[in-house]
């Protein structure tokens, strides 16, 4: 195990830095402005790219990069929902979304206002639905970036930490223990299981919110 793990190791740290860096942040912002997340989610993109990671600069700039990356594509998903949200809706790609998920997306935001747009970072769905049903909605664009940046800072340093200190680790102990890629990949694994696990609890407790409309005013 440990000889393919040095292997893509290697192959993800052979990428130059600015590039693996700048590819990371177009990855963001790519899933939060044209809902790609819904086909290749940030969490794969990051994880990858932290693994190359292997200094503190390449740490600053590549949780940098995710957290400009993700706040473009949400500035721009927040535009195209401000000036195209409905032909958005009733394109091919948002209705094979399926309307159940923009009226909940819609329930969401109306009960839970800041709130929602804080949460949706770490929700299936609707980190990809919010900037564009935000920009649909009467929320200014200063109290939207007032909530969602934050949640990019959490979510980024949290994906990159992980990603860069676990292959940080393999590498050192790679060459004295037979199971450091057990190690490595039992980190990802608790990482992986836990955020799922986290996800499914805020999914859960929020879900009264997206289900029931309501007419409050946003938070």
């Amino acid at each position: 195990m440990n000889d393919v793990l040095s292997w893509v190791l290697e192959s993800v740290s052979a990428v130059d830095p600015l590039l693996r860096t700048l590819l990371c942040a177009l990855g963001m912002f790519l899933e939060t402005s044209v809902l790609v997340g819904l086909i290749v989610p940030g969490d794969t993109i990051v994880i990858v790219s932290s693994t190359g990671v292997e200094s503190v600069l390449q740490f600053i700039a590549l949780v940098l990069a995710v957290i400009g990356g993700a706040l473009a594509g949400e500035t721009v998903g927040f535009a195209l929902g401000r000036y195209f949200g409905p032909r958005i809706q009733g394109s091919r790609l948002g209705r094979r979304l399926g309307k159940h998920h923009w009226v909940r997306a819609e329930n969401y935001l109306r009960r839970r206002g800041g709130f929602a747009v804080f949460l949706s970072r770490f929700l299936p769905v609707f980190h990809s639905l919010i900037p564009l049903t935000v920009g649909m909605s009467g929320m200014r664009y200063r109290r939207f970036m007032a909530w969602t940046i934050p949640a990019c800072i959490l979510w980024s340093v949290a994906y990159v930490g992980v990603g860069s200190a676990a292959a940080g680790g393999y590498r050192e102990l790679s060459g004295d223990l037979h199971f450091a890629g057990i190690l490595f990949v039992g980190a990802i694994v608790a990482f992986v299981l836990l955020v799922f696990v986290v996800k499914k609890w805020l999914a859960r407790r929020e879900a009264r919110h997206m289900e029931h409309d309501d007419t409050s005013r946003m938070q």
